[in-house]
C-alpha cells in the first residue's frame, strides 16, 4: 500500500483535510481526502471490473486540467496501471499515432477534444473505450459521472506493485518524429517528492497549480508532493492571469509556480494593481531565466520573494533550486543541485569541465526515468556507459557551485564560427524598459551562416525602434552576438506549459 495507493494512505492520516479545489468546475468542486479517495476508488473499480484494466495496462486522458486527470493518475496507481497523459496541443493524427504506440484500453476526454477523439477512434487499429468528462460525448462514449455513480467505493490496491513499476508516461517534445514517452516509475515519483519537500514545502501549504497536468511540472513539481504531505492544492482549467491573482488572494495561497512568460502576463492583468499577494511564502520560476527587472517588480510592488527552479521530464522537475535570498545576488542562476541529484558539466568528449566552462549538463541519481516507452534506441542513447543522463542543456557553474543554463544545444546557433546562445541575448533585451517579452532565434545568412533575429513584444504604451534596440544590445554584447534584425510582434506561440515555442517562431522567418 505504500506504493501506488497514495490517496488510500493519505485518507488514513487526514481524512477531513481539504485536498483539492477544482475551480474549472461550475460550481467549484472541493474534496477532502476521504471524499477524493473514495471517488478514485469508484473509478478504479470500474476500470478493473468493466474495462478489464490490469497491472501494466495503459489508461489515457486528453483533457485540459481538471480533477478527472488526477483521478485517472491515482486510480492507475491503485491498479498498477500506467497513466498516459496526452498533450492536447498535438494534432489529432499525432495523438492517434501515440495511442497506436501505447495502446491504452480506455481514453478519458474533455468536451474540447470530442471531435479529435471521434477522428482518432475511427482510424486506430484496436478497440478503444471512451469516457467523456462533460458534454454529450461521441457515439458509444460513457459519461464520467455515470461511471462513478455505478461503481463501488471499496478499496483497490495492487499487492504486487513494485517501486520500479511504471506509474505514468509523460511525453517529451522531440525535435524529430513523435514525442518520446518517458517512463516515470513509482520510484521516480517518490524521489521527486523528497527532493521537492526538502527545499520548499511545509505541512500547511496551499498550492495553486497552473501547469498542464500532461507535463511533469503540473503532475509532479508540487502537486504530488502536496498530496503526500496532506496539503491543499488548487487547479485551474487553464492559465488565466486575472483568475490566478484572485485565487491567490481568496484562498490564501502560500506556494505558486509558473514560467517567466506567465509572471510577465500577471503584471499586465487588469487586477494586478489591487491584488493582495501577501499570503505567498514564495513563488517559483522555471523553464527559462527570470528577468531581474521582473524579480525586482514583484518584490517592490507585491513583496513577493522568488525562487528559481529547474527540472525536466526525464529526471523530475525538482533538480535544482535557487533560494529567495539569492534571487538578485545570483540572478540568472538555477541554483545548486537538490539533495539527491549528482551533476556534471562535460565537453563534447564527455570529459568533466571546471568552473565557468560551458558544457552539457549530465545527471545521475535515483529520480531518473526508466527510459522511453517502446523506444530502446532512444533509451540507450540518453545514458552513457557510466550511467549519466545527457540532458542536451548547455550550462556552466561558478566557483560557488551555482549553475547557469546557457542555452539548449538545439537553440544555440553558430554565426561566423562562433557559438551564440539566445538566452544570453534575451537577458540583455529584458533590461530594456520597453521590452515586455522577447525570444531570439537563429536564421540563415549568406555570409555568416546564421545570425540572430530578435522577436519582441513591447510593454503597453511603450515605443522603441529597431535601431534603438540593436544599439542597446551593442552596448552590452559582442558584435557577433547582436541580432541583425528585430520583429515586433503582439503575441508569441506559447506551449501548454507557457513556454515560447521557438521552433514555430523560427519557421516564420525561414523559407
Amino acid at each position: 500500500m505504500h506504493i501506488g495507493d497514495y490517496l488510500g494512505r493519505r485518507e488514513i492520516y487526514s481524512p477531513d483535510k481539504l485536498a483539492m479545489i477544482d475551480v474549472g468546475k461550475t460550481p467549484e468542486l472541493r474534496l477532502t481526502y476521504r471524499q477524493w479517495n473514495r471517488r478514485v476508488n469508484r473509478l478504479a473499480n470500474w476500470l478493473r471490473h468493466e474495462a478489464g484494466v490490469e497491472k501494466g495496462d495503459r489508461v489515457a486522458i486528453l483533457a485540459r486540467d481538471c480533477i478527472e486527470h488526477l483521478d485517472c493518475f491515482f486510480a492507475c496507481g491503485k491498479l498498477g496501471a500506467i497513466h498516459t497523459a496526452l498533450n492536447w496541443r498535438l494534432h489529432w493524427r499525432e495523438t492517434a499515432a501515440l495511442l497506436e504506440d501505447t495502446t491504452p484500453k480506455v481514453i478519458l476526454y474533455s468536451d474540447d477534444f470530442a471531435n479529435d477523439v471521434a477522428q482518432i477512434q475511427s482510424i486506430v487499429h484496436y478497440s478503444l473505450s471512451t469516457i467523456h468528462i462533460e458534454g454529450e460525448g461521441i457515439e458509444g462514449s460513457l459519461f464520467y459521472q455515470d461511471v462513478l455513480d455505478g461503481s463501488e467505493e471499496t478499496a483497490v490496491t495492487c499487492p504486487t506493485l513494485d517501486k520500479e513499476d511504471i506509474a505514468c508516461l509523460i511525453f517529451t517534445g522531440g525535435t524529430t518524429g513523435l514525442p518520446k514517452g518517458a517512463q516515470v516509475s513509482h520510484r521516480q515519483v517518490n524521489w521527486n517528492v523528497l527532493n521537492t519537500v526538502i527545499h520548499d514545502l511545509n505541512h500547511d501549504d496551499t498550492y495553486l497549480n497552473v501547469f498542464p497536468l500532461f507535463h511533469a511540472g503540473g503532475l509532479f513539481a508540487y502537486t504530488s508532493s502536496q498530496i503526500v504531505f496532506g496539503n491543499t492544492t488548487i487547479i485551474t482549467r487553464q492559465f488565466d492571469p486575472a483568475q490566478v491573482l484572485e485565487l491567490i488572494e481568496r484562498e490564501k495561497v502560500t506556494v505558486f509556480a509558473a514560467v517567466p512568460t506567465m509572471y510577465q502576463m500577471l503584471t499586465q492583468a487588469s487586477n494586478w494593481n489591487e491584488a493582495d499577494l501577501s499570503s505567498l511564502r514564495f513563488c517559483t520560476s522555471g523553464g527559462a531565466p527570470l528577468p531581474v527587472p521582473l524579480v525586482e517588480q514583484y518584490k517592490r510592488e507585491k513583496g513577493v520573494q522568488f525562487k528559481q527552479g529547474f527540472g525536466m521530464t526525464e529526471y523530475g522537475p525538482g533538480l535544482f533550486a535557487l533560494p529567495a535570498e539569492d534571487a538578485i545576488r545570483k540572478a540568472g542562476s538555477i541554483g545548486r543541485p537538490n539533495y539527491f541529484i549528482d551533476v556534471r558539466v562535460v565537453d563534447d568528449n564527455n570529459q568533466p569541465l571546471g568552473p565557468n566552462e560551458v558544457g552539457e549538463l549530465v545527471l545521475k541519481g535515483p529520480s531518473g526515468c526508466s527510459g522511453y516507452w517502446n523506444n530502446p534506441e532512444a533509451s540507450a542513447a540518453a545514458y552513457d556507459d557510466e550511467g549519466w543522463f545527457h540532458t542536451g542543456d548547455l550550462v556552466r557553474h561558478d566557483e560557488d557551485w551555482y549553475f547557469y543554463v546557457v542555452d539548449r544545444k538545439k537553440d544555440m546557433f553558430i554565426s561566423g564560427g562562433e557559438n551564440v546562445y539566445p538566452a544570453e541575448i534575451e537577458a540583455v533585451l529584458y533590461k530594456h524598459t520597453a521590452v515586455h517579452m522577447c525570444a531570439v532565434v537563429g536564421v540563415p545568412h549568406e555570409k555568416w551562416g546564421e545570425v540572430g533575429k530578435a522577436c519582441v513584444i513591447l510593454k503597453p504604451g511603450a515605443e522603441v525602434t529597431e535601431t534603438e534596440l540593436i544599439t542597446f544590445m551593442q552596448e552590452h554584447l559582442a558584435r557577433y552576438k547582436v541580432p541583425k534584425s528585430i520583429a515586433f510582434m503582439t503575441e508569441f506561440p506559447i506551449s501548454g506549459a507557457g513556454k515560447i515555442l521557438k521552433r514555430e517562431l523560427r519557421a516564420r522567418f525561414v523559407e
